[in-house]
């Protein structure tokens, strides 16, 4: 364990930061704890936050220094794992919250349960 971090942010560059979190609203069974133009944030647990912000504002975070995400819309950059105590009822729940199937349930090589 790494004790000198004391806790975890995750930022997803999205599309449209309203239909985001609306949606990872309805997958978390939550409302977001900090909704602003800009940033949408989830408290997942007392370590970790997830948050949403508009492709274009990283953009401008950064000063343009990045390519401009808009470019690269469809091209998967994260992925995102949540550890539950009911894989298939989640995964239910996802595909009735609006999730695009990529890859039907299945165990891994590794051993982990996803979809």
């Amino acid at each position: 364990m790494i004790r000198h971090i004391k806790t975890t942010e995750i930022i997803l560059y999205v599309k449209n930061q309203e239909e985001s979190c609306s949606f990872y609203s309805k997958i978390l069974r939550k409302e977001p704890d900090l909704n602003v133009p800009g940033m949408s944030e989830f408290i997942i647990s007392d370590t970790c936050k997830l948050g949403l912000m508009p492709e274009k504002g990283i953009v401008k975070i950064l000063e343009n220094k990045i390519s401009n995400l808009e470019n690269a819309s469809g091209i998967p950059r994260c992925e995102l794992y949540f550890y539950v105590h009911d894989i298939l009822l989640e995964f239910e729940h996802a595909l009735k919250s609006g999730a695009k199937l990529l890859k039907p349930f299945a165990t891994m090589d590794w051993g982990d349960q996803v979809c």
